[in-house]
């Protein structure tokens, strides 16, 4: 008796063992059950913004395509500005730190190592932009955000060394600005947002330019510019046949900064003043008086072949150059006319006898 008693208690004891177990099964399900539920409420949200991102990317890279197409219709350039090539043409050096600042999205026109993956707006060139892309889209939406960029600054713009994809998604957020850590350089010719690869040809012939003379130091203000490529070149050359004269009349060893500074007095400045009081800015718009000296100069030349004078005077050749060339084009093209005509059949007036 007393061990069938013992036997029933085991088996009374073993299912309310049992039925507790089942009970906490079942609880830790419920419960895992409510955390996958609520881990797939939260993972929903994310995996639609995920999906909006690629359409996002899809909708940049669409306007990439038609812009790039566009540029070959207009001519017009669409890429980033390398930023070694700029720092190396524009002869500029490293000035510094300047901290972290909020610096404005319009004003960043190049980068280092990816200016051929983004448009001057920073729109994807390629597909394979895409998953960077998309993940720092994300980031955007997270609490954190993005860490700052890093960027080199010249003049007022900026060259993006790290942080291409954030610049991206900012601009596609239509942000104003963004944070950035700052490293400046300092160079002779200020460079523009607006500025193309055309316009930095030209500004690194012009830094050249001051680079070789000095001029910024040793004539503050002498104003000379240039609005055509290869002009600052003629500018260089009359100064070393200037040094040659000088050496030859002193038979002595005369300096580049001697020379620059004698060219700059005794024979650009006066050539400029008579540019200036002859009117010939007027007759041609756009031009500078440097653009009319080195064109001048080039006129004296002919004119000297021309009338086998070993001298040509500045202000005949100015006179005479007026006269023939203008920069307003509907009277260029009838000067240009004239000129044809003169040589088809051998009437050119060379004001030989004023020489």
């Amino acid at each position: 008796m007393s061990q069938m008693v013992s036997t029933r208690r085991q088996q009374s004891s073993g299912e309310a063992q049992y039925h507790r177990v089942t009970k906490r099964s079942i609880s830790n399900l419920s419960a895992f059950r409510g955390c996958a539920t609520e881990r797939r409420e939260k993972r929903l949200p994310s995996q639609l913004r995920q999906i909006e991102a690629v359409q996002e990317f899809d909708r940049l890279r669409e306007r990439a395509i038609l812009t790039e197409l566009l540029s070959l219709v207009t001519r017009s350039e669409v890429g980033l500005l390398p930023f070694e090539m700029v720092r190396e043409k524009l002869h500029a050096r490293e000035a510094g730190e300047r901290g972290l600042r909020d610096i404005p999205l319009d004003k960043i026109v190049g980068s280092v190592g990816r200016y051929n993956d983004f448009t001057r707006h920073f729109l994807p060139r390629s597909s394979s932009l895409r998953q960077r892309w998309v993940r720092v889209r994300s980031l955007a939406e997270e609490l954190q955000g993005w860490p700052p960029i890093e960027v080199y600054q010249i003049g007022d713009v900026y060259f993006v060394k790290d942080g291409n994809h954030r610049v991206s998604v900012a601009m596609e957020m239509g942000l104003k600005t963004i944070q950035a850590y700052v490293i400046e350089y300092i160079a002779p010719v200020p460079l523009e947002s607006s500025d193309t690869i055309a316009d930095l040809i030209l500004k690194a012939d012009r830094a050249d330019f001051l680079t070789r003379t000095d001029l910024d130091r040793l004539r503050p203000g002498h104003e000379i510019e240039v609005t055509l490529p290869g002009r600052y070149q003629v500018l260089l050359a009359e100064i070393a046949a200037h040094q040659y004269a000088m050496e030859q009349r002193a038979e002595v060893p005369v300096s580049w900064e001697e020379a620059t500074l004698s060219w700059y007095d005794s024979v650009y400045q006066p050539m400029a003043q008579l540019i200036e009081e002859k009117g010939l800015l007027r007759e041609f718009p756009h031009r500078t008086v440097a653009d009319l000296y080195t064109w001048i100069v080039e006129y004296r030349l002919e004119l000297r072949d021309l009338c086998k004078a070993p001298q040509v005077d500045e202000q005949v050749a100015v006179e005479d150059f007026a006269s023939r060339y203008s920069g307003r084009p509907l009277v260029a093209q009838l000067k240009a006319v004239r000129r044809f005509l003169e040589n088809l059949f051998g009437r050119r007036h060379a004001p030989c006898e004023r020489l």
